[in-house]
């Protein structure tokens, strides 16, 4: 930022606000607002607030009546859902999911009902986990895009089965350098295989009851209940 801004001849003061600091800065900001000056929140990582520090600030000039004024700048998300290939009517964005891997897991199953496409970032030393993740709860047959260093010189756009982006990935075909936007296809409730509904019935058997598990499968596959059930239980046999 101070380099653009050196570049266009401002030399106005800055302040760098962070997770570690907004708490405290927080309330010395708002009183400079208060006192009539005005204050530019800006990243030099996109968007502001999107996986970025700046939501306390920005609620507390809401509740102290203080005008907001959005301006419109680079979003990775943005950039890459409309790159990816997949269905942009309707997303969810999750950010950055947890690095520990338990919990990593336990969130993406929440997903498995999703028929939203839905949209992470991962870090360079991440990437092949969530992608090993995705591809043990949601199948080697799901489609996922790979935007990586949007905007920049070595932009890299990958849209392609999990299986087979795991294996770009494992064998340097997919670089793992720069941010990653992970585009996940939602589920499409398409006839299941008999396999594939035990598999997810496994896997949601391990966040929620025998019974609620059956009961989701069926939502997910839109097959029966019964149908589900009998399945289940010829195999437990």
């Amino acid at each position: 930022s101070r380099k653009l801004l050196n570049h266009l001849g401002i030399d106005n003061e800055i302040i760098a606000y962070h997770e570690h600091n907004e708490e405290k800065l927080t309330n010395q900001l708002i009183e400079k607002l208060i006192e009539g000056k005005s204050i530019a929140l800006i990243s030099d990582a996109g968007t502001p607030l999107i996986s970025d520090p700046g939501f306390k600030l920005v609620s507390a000039a809401h509740d102290k009546n203080i005008t907001v004024v959005p301006i419109p700048g680079p979003s990775a998300v943005i950039a890459g859902l409309t790159a990816s290939g997949l269905s942009c009517d309707k997303f969810v964005f999750h950010g950055y999911l947890s690095p520990k891997s338990s919990s990593r897991q336990k969130y993406l199953k929440t997903l498995l009902t999703e028929s939203k496409t839905l949209v992470f970032y991962e870090a360079p030393h991440r990437i092949l986990d969530l992608i090993e993740a995705m591809y043990s709860i949601f199948g080697e047959f799901r489609c996922v895009t790979i935007a990586r260093e949007l905007t920049k010189k070595h932009e890299q756009i990958v849209r392609d089965t999990l299986s087979n982006i795991k294996f770009k990935i494992e064998n340097n075909e997919i670089k793992n350098k720069g941010e990653f936007v992970v585009i996940l296809e939602g589920n499409k409730n398409n006839l299941v295989k008999d396999s594939e509904i035990l598999r997810i019935n496994k896997i949601l058997t391990e966040i929620v009851s025998p019974k609620d598990a059956v009961l989701l499968t069926a939502k997910i596959t839109k097959r029966k209940k019964n149908e589900i059930y009998k399945l289940v239980h010829k195999t437990a046999k």
